[in-house]
Formats: C-alpha cells, sequence, structure tokens
C-alpha cells in the first residue's frame, strides 16, 4: 500500500470514529454531566435538586471571567501568529527558501519541517500558518517547474510543528502557570496547609529554558528533518501536485480619501509597532530577576510582542487589519471550544469528580511513577480535548491537586533541572 493510501484510511477511520472538535467538546459535557448526573449525587438532595445545581456549575464554568480571559488570550495569540505569518518579510524569506530547498520530495521535506518546528518554537500560531504557506509554496513551486513530489509528505511536513510547539514560548500551559496565581486556582479543592505547598507561579526558566525541554526541543529539531528526508527518499514522487486550489488574489486598494489615510501611512503603523515593542521590552527589564530571570514572559507579554511584531513587519494598519480578517476565521474553534471545557471544568469540580479522580491517582501513583502515569493519561485526554489550553483546563486542576497530596513537588528547587 502507498504512503497515500495508508494515510487516507487512517483519516477514514477516524472520521467513522470522531465528529468534529466542536462536536467532540459537546459530547464530553453530556457524558461528564451525565455521569455526575447518575453516580454523584448527595444523598440530602433530590434528582431534581442535583440535576439543577450541576446546570448552575456548568454554566457558572462556562462564562468564568478568568477562564474566558485564558481563552481570549490564547484566540489573540493564534490571530496574531497567524497575521505575523502574513506579512511581505515572511513571504518574501518563504519565497526564497522554496528556491533553495525544492529541488526534490526528500529536500523539501527536510526545508518544510526543519523551518516550521524552528518557527513553532517561537509562536504556535504562526508556525501553523507558515508550515501550511511554505507547503503550498513548494507545491505551486514543483508544479510550475514540472518538479516532481510526493506532496501528501510535504504537506505532513508542514503540521509538524504542532510536535513541538508547546514547548516553545507560546505553550498554553506553559505561558498560563506563569502567571501568579495560575496555579492556586487550580488547586481550591486542596486544604489550607496543602495550599502553602502550591507555588505562586512557575516561570520560563523552569519550564522552557530547562535543560530537560532543551535538550528535547534540539532533539526534534534534528530527528524530525531527518526522519522526513529519509522517507522522501524512500517514497515515489508525483509530476503533478493534486487538490491545489488557486490563492485568493489580493485586494486592491482603491483610492482613500481624509482621515483614511492614516491607515495607509507606513510611518505611522511601523511607529506604532515599535512603541509596543519598546514597551514589552521595557516590561522585560524592569521585571522580578531582569530579563535573565524570564519572569515576565506570560500570555499577555507574548501578545504584546507578536501584536508590536505584526503592526511593524505589515507596516500600516490597513495591511494589519487585512491580515487579521484572514487569520480571525482560525481562531474560531478556540472562541466557541473554551467555554464548553470550562463548563466541563465546572461540573467535575461541583460534583467532586475532580476529587474522586485525584483520588484515584494517588491510589495507582507513587513519587516515581506519577509523571509517567500523567504523561500517558495526557496523551488519552488530548484525543478527546483536542487543545493544550483546554486540556490545560480539564486536566490541570487533577494533575496540581493529585501531586500535592501525593508530595509530588510541582517545582523543583534548582530551576536548571526543570518541571517535575
Amino acid at each position: 500500500m502507498s504512503l497515500s493510501g495508508l494515510s487516507d484510511g487512517f483519516a477514514r477511520v477516524f472520521k467513522k470514529l470522531l465528529p468534529s472538535p466542536f462536536g467532540i467538546a459537546v459530547s464530553l459535557t453530556l457524558f461528564v454531566f451525565l455521569v455526575a448526573l447518575c453516580f454523584l449525587k448527595p444523598p440530602e438532595i433530590s434528582f431534581l435538586s442535583h440535576a439543577e445545581s450541576l446546570a448552575f456549575s456548568w454554566q457558572e464554568g462556562l462564562f468564568k471571567s478568568n477562564l474566558l480571559t485564558f481563552a481570549f488570550q490564547m484566540a489573540f495569540m493564534l490571530v496574531l501568529g497567524h497575521a505575523l505569518a502574513l506579512t511581505k518579510p515572511f513571504s518574501q524569506a518563504i519565497d526564497l527558501l522554496t528556491s533553495i530547498f525544492c529541488k526534490n520530495t526528500a529536500l523539501a521535506a527536510f526545508g518544510v519541517t526543519l523551518l516550521t518546528v524552528t518557527v513553532a518554537l517561537f509562536n504556535w500560531g504562526l508556525g501553523l500558518i507558515f508550515g501550511a504557506i511554505f507547503a503550498r509554496k513548494v507545491g505551486e513551486y514543483a508544479l510550475q517547474r514540472k518538479i516532481p513530489l510526493n506532496y501528501p509528505l510535504i504537506g505532513a511536513a508542514g503540521y509538524s510543528g504542532l510536535m513541538v510547539w508547546h514547548g516553545g514560548f507560546s505553550g498554553s500551559s506553559l505561558s498560563k502557570i506563569a502567571e501568579p496565581g495560575e496555579l492556586l486556582s487550580k488547586a481550591q479543592g486542596l486544604s489550607a496547609d496543602k495550599l502553602d505547598l502550591v507555588p505562586e507561579a512557575i516561570t520560563y526558566d523552569e519550564t522552557v529554558f530547562s535543560s530537560m525541554n532543551i535538550s528535547i526541543s534540539w532533539a526534534l529539531i534534528l530527528i524530525l528533518p531527518a526522519v522526513m528526508y529519509w522517507l522522501g527518499k524512500r517514497k515515489p514522487s508525483e509530476k503533478t501536485v493534486r487538490n491545489l486550489t488557486p490563492a485568493a488574489e489580493t485586494t486592491i486598494v482603491s483610492k482613500v480619501l481624509g482621515a483614511e489615510r492614516m491607515d495607509h501611512l507606513s510611518w505611522v503603523g511601523i511607529g506604532f509597532g515599535l512603541l509596543m515593542l519598546l514597551v514589552a521590552s521595557v516590561v522585560a527589564w524592569n521585571a522580578d530577576g531582569g530579563i535573565t530571570g524570564w519572569k515576565f514572559i506570560n500570555p499577555n507579554w507574548i501578545n504584546l510582542v507578536l501584536f508590536g511584531l505584526a503592526l511593524t513587519l505589515h507596516q500600516n494598519f490597513y495591511n494589519f487589519l487585512m491580515a487579521i480578517d484572514k487569520a480571525i476565521r482560525g481562531a474560531s474553534g478556540i472562541l466557541i471550544q473554551f467555554p464548553l471545557y470550562f463548563g466541563i471544568m465546572g461540573i467535575m469540580k461541583y460534583s467532586g469528580m475532580i476529587e474522586i479522580m485525584s483520588d484515584f491517582f494517588i491510589e495507582i501513583s507513587t513519587k516515581q511513577t506519577f509523571p509517567i502515569l500523567t504523561f500517558l493519561s495526557a496523551g488519552i485526554v488530548n484525543i478527546f480535548v483536542p487543545s493544550g489550553g483546554g486540556q490545560w483546563a480539564v486536566q490541570g486542576p487533577i494533575i496540581v491537586e493529585s501531586a500535592i497530596k501525593i508530595g509530588v513537588s510541582i517545582k523543583q528547587k534548582h530551576p536548571s533541572h526543570g518541571l517535575r
């Protein structure tokens, strides 16, 4: 069986087994609600009162202000990363890289993977769109020059950044736990003496810049392109690129008059973008521990930097807003699905499900096996909650409470050893 046939077979199986991500979120909501309704009813209240309380807890979780802030932060990060990928400098860089790497399937797969992985470590939204645009450019280049190419493999290379993004600057849980108080908000079920063991925050010097994470990231940067190159050498190439629809045409700008000219002035766009970057630099410089302490990095700071970079590289407000119009569609999943995950968390918290699951982890784990079981359970949960941020919202409280109760340190005493 060819690589294309094998991938098509996997796609058909998963389409039959799994609905859309939104459908999964709705199904999980109903499943958790029914489990809590049927098996976790307190004996002192009626069935109807229990159902009513669960509904209220779901609604409260659905629209909890601090969680909605998190959803907006992640959606904004994706939109700004996408907009940054649509800037002229990135487009020129992709064109140059395409001409360098698009000689054959193996070299093209190597180049797309290497660059996409590197970019995704900076920002997941940027890496996601950069990889897709790069893969498409390679396909167009090969089609125009009649270069045989295995385009399905190039498409897979364009998504390789999703294998590394959560170890980079914009990882949802990593950036969120760097905010003071986030871990405490995930451990409200603990007693007062246990809450004292929960750190205020875990900063980037203990996660992203830990020796463990750096080692894994470097290994992936080296191994993934090599594997793609090897596959490109083994798999047959096709003379044409299939299902490559024409790219959207650039909108022609009509004559602007009056105050609308401000949106097209490059010095205004670049100036405001540089001002935002200056503010981000000042925030970093004045943070506790300074720039080398990395304590300034959180979702708000990352978004400020992305905002400033996107404005600066688009050069004016008009180009920036056109890019935002294109990018904002990609954030629809976060804006719609995240509240459902927050509602699930509300049901789990009220019904005592978090405490039950936490106790289960304690029973089957030791201090040595807890990290491994956490890793395996996270992989299973991620199939049904296909979002790093959504998974943190659902699984974060269980893991934090379980770790504290079992005596596993959430935060290492020596930052260079990383997050345990």
